[in-house]
């Protein structure tokens, strides 16, 4: 997923680099160029962070490092939603299910995730959705995590 993302980010016209960032921050992003920390070790966090970046791209404006300011904030979480709809869309939570995954740890493994990304972006679903979502002639329910066909 973490190269896949790169190539998006170069289609982008997004410079992309890896160096040393401070502990707290796994990327950054400002005027077309995307870091991401370099002493995250896992390609799938840094896919994650990837993603995120990419999100801060397509829905961010100005510094907005100040998470003070209600209105980065607001952009903070904008760029997440980007990143969870292309990194946990309804479809692939779906094709989860079909392929036979059965738990939380699987579904982030069979997507490219992390548990905790997977877990927000199931929340995220959630908060907009409310217990469940349909998709095309699925139900998919985000406590207990579950995919229901439905036929007519």
């Amino acid at each position: 997923m973490y190269e896949q993302l790169l190539i998006e980010a170069d289609e982008l016209e997004i410079e992309t680099t890896e160096k040393p960032l401070p502990k707290r921050l796994k990327g950054l992003y400002g005027d077309n160029v995307i870091w991401i920390n370099r002493n995250v070790r896992s390609y799938i966090e840094r896919a994650c962070a990837l993603a995120e970046e990419i999100g801060h791209h397509h829905t961010s404006f100005g510094d907005i490092l100040d998470q003070t300011s209600l209105i980065n904030i607001k952009q903070e979480l904008a760029a997440r939603r980007w990143a969870y709809k292309r990194l946990v869309p309804l479809s692939k939570i779906v094709q989860a299910q079909k392929a036979g995954i059965r738990n939380k740890y699987e579904m982030a493994e069979f997507l490219g995730v992390t548990e905790d990304f997977l877990e927000k972006a199931l929340a995220r679903y959630k908060e907009i959705y409310g217990p469940f979502a349909t998709f095309e002639n699925y139900t998919i329910f985000f406590e207990p995590l579950g995919v229901l066909e439905m036929f007519e």
